[in-house]
């Protein structure tokens, strides 16, 4: 039987079964047999972190649950879209610090690999996380922030079980205006990288490379009430204010975009780049994306404007943005505030896989890359940028000693 593919098309499942429990109790059985297991997210991964030989676990079918447990805190079933999330909570009053850029992915699968937005002060979507509660062959088990291994259980690649369910840092609703700011200079942004970064409360550059010195776009998200944009740091880089609704891959099709042009709205109906009701970004598509220490960001900018002309006729569009740091052993922003280069590539697999070692060759040796997206960095490099991976490793044997979870991807990472 056809698993089928992940969401881009690029990775067809090797899994024998998929499992779609309807409740705890017919995950445990699930759980109860011979393995090998792995939680399938959304599908929106890359590479095979989400592939098996054995069975896949699907949570999909399980209750959406939202439950308040503490006036700034609510626990949410593993399996749950963002999107529908945010729509919920914002039912209650409440919001996310935090939010991907795409409200189709599940809340397990974006705690489990380090997933973000953007934001100088905003951490990624993991950080949000005060309790996870794993599932495995021997039961559930619940790790509360401040346990010994709670921040090894976080960010955890699907490698200790099955999460089904979170608990999460919430606050009261806000709104948020977006506006869209056109042909930033490069010059001029990485003079005042900080500045620019910090012109709203989640900010995006995003640029096809097809020109060195300009980029295509600048979205500034910004709570509504906040601080005021700064008219003349955007006349100093050169922008000017997009007019008509826009896409991050200029000139693409704007209707699956969140509203834009400064008109206030709820927070989830913002501060993603897209729309749930409709496809996001470009549907057929590969992704990459390194993390570096933020006081490296600006050397690897350059050293990606410097290989533009290969990167151009195979990209989309590169976005560059912000994620303030953490202590998630895992997490790409791990002990430093990093900056994300994200790269969204036509869906040419040998070209961009041959293309990937020429940018990891560049990019300052501190870069980590996303665990869901392709990567040809070797794993012991991988563990050399981690400082807790030896922690993961230990961690990893204990929690799974008979590797149930275990899967190609792990056995290459080391574990």
């Amino acid at each position: 039987m056809s698993i089928g593919t992940n969401w881009a098309g690029n990775l067809r499942y090797g899994a024998a079964t998929i499992a779609r429990p309807r409740s705890r109790e017919e995950l445990s059985g699930v759980l109860a047999t011979a393995g090998p297991l792995r939680p399938l997210g959304s599908r929106h991964s890359f590479n095979d972190i989400a592939d098996t030989t054995g069975t896949l676990i699907d949570l999909s079918a399980m209750p959406a649950e939202v439950e308040r447990t503490a006036p700034d805190a609510v626990r949410v079933s593993g399996g749950m879209r963002y999107g529908e999330l945010g729509v919920d909570l914002q039912r209650r009053g409440l919001a996310l610090a935090n939010f991907a850029s795409l409200p189709h992915i599940s809340v397990a699968g974006a705690v489990s690999t380090g997933t973000h937005g953007s934001g100088d002060g905003i951490g990624s979507l993991a950080t949000a996380v005060r309790a996870v509660t794993l599932a495995g062959p021997d039961g559930e088990r619940t790790l509360h922030r401040g346990d010994a291994d709670f921040a090894g259980a976080v960010v955890s690649l699907g490698a200790l079980g099955v999460m089904v369910e979170v608990e999460l840092d919430v606050e009261p609703a806000y709104d948020v205006a977006q506006t869209v700011h056109e042909g930033p200079a490069w010059d001029a942004l990485l003079a005042e990288f900080d500045r620019a970064t910090a012109l709203g409360t989640s900010v995006s550059i995003f640029s096809r490379w097809t020109d060195r010195d300009r980029a295509d776009q600048l979205w500034v998200k910004n709570r509504v009430g906040g601080p005021a944009l700064d008219a003349e740091l955007l006349a100093r880089l050169g922008t000017t204010p997009a007019t008509v609704q826009r896409h991050p891959i200029l000139g693409a099709p704007a209707e699956a975009c969140t509203p834009q042009l400064g008109e206030p709205g709820p927070w989830h109906e913002r501060l993603p780049h897209f729309r749930l009701a409709f496809t996001p970004s470009a549907g057929e598509e590969l992704q990459s994306e390194y993390l570096v220490p933020r006081r490296d960001a600006a050397r690897a900018i350059e050293a990606i404007r410097a290989l533009a002309d290969r990167i151009a006729p195979l990209l989309l569009v590169n976005e560059i943005r912000t994620v303030a740091a953490d202590d998630l052993w895992l997490s790409p922003s791990y002990g430093e505030a990093a900056v994300g280069l994200h790269f969204t590539w036509r869906r040419d697999q040998p070209a961009v896989e041959a293309l990937l070692p020429a940018i990891e060759a560049v990019l300052p040796d501190t870069a980590r890359p996303h665990w869901g997206k392709l990567s040809t960095l070797e794993p012991a490099e991988v563990h050399r940028r981690l400082p807790r991976w030896a922690d993961f490793a230990a961690l990893e044997a204990r929690m799974d000693p008979a590797g149930r979870f275990r899967n190609a991807y792990l056995e290459r990472l080391g574990l």
